[in-house]
């Protein structure tokens, strides 16, 4: 598929957010930038798909429970999965980073039923979600992470 100048525009964007939220932490010491609204932030770190490269990412958690951690792999409603989800699907033993601390977690994508009883919690931690999901014809992926032995 050719990029478009919109596609190359909304990769940008995403890097640049990135960049941004990765820098008040590192900035801040780690005193800033764990927490948007209620939602804590995870530091998702997977393995590149082609290039095998380890990749990070900053991620609200709408649900954060010690056994398991949702994202939502929204990419502000565009048409494409984010980069991050179509690496976790190819190798889904991914690691968590919050408040500096790295954990090893197997990443999933929920199912139909699964993702029907998340939604409404999703939503009430971030409204934007159902804004996303209605901006887009995409199935907009709900990933839970769950604790792995390394």
């Amino acid at each position: 598929m050719t990029r478009t100048l919109a596609h190359r525009s909304t990769d940008l964007m995403m890097r640049v957010m990135n960049a941004a939220h990765r820098s008040l932490v590192v900035l801040s010491r780690g005193r800033l930038g764990w927490k948007i609204g209620p939602m804590p932030v995870v530091e998702l770190h997977t393995t590149g798909r082609k290039s095998g490269v380890r990749r990070s990412t900053m991620l609200t958690a709408p649900v954060y429970e010690p056994d398991k951690v949702v994202l939502i792999a929204s990419k502000g409603g565009d048409e494409r999965h984010p980069y991050w989800y179509l690496n976790l699907v190819a190798d889904p033993n991914v690691e968590l980073t919050e408040n500096g601390v790295t954990r090893p977690m197997r990443a999933r994508t929920a199912g139909e039923a699964e993702k029907a009883q998340l939604w409404p919690r999703i939503v009430r931690a971030n409204p934007g979600y159902a804004g996303y999901q209605r901006k887009t014809s995409r199935d907009i992926p709900v990933v839970i992470c769950e604790p792995r032995t390394p």
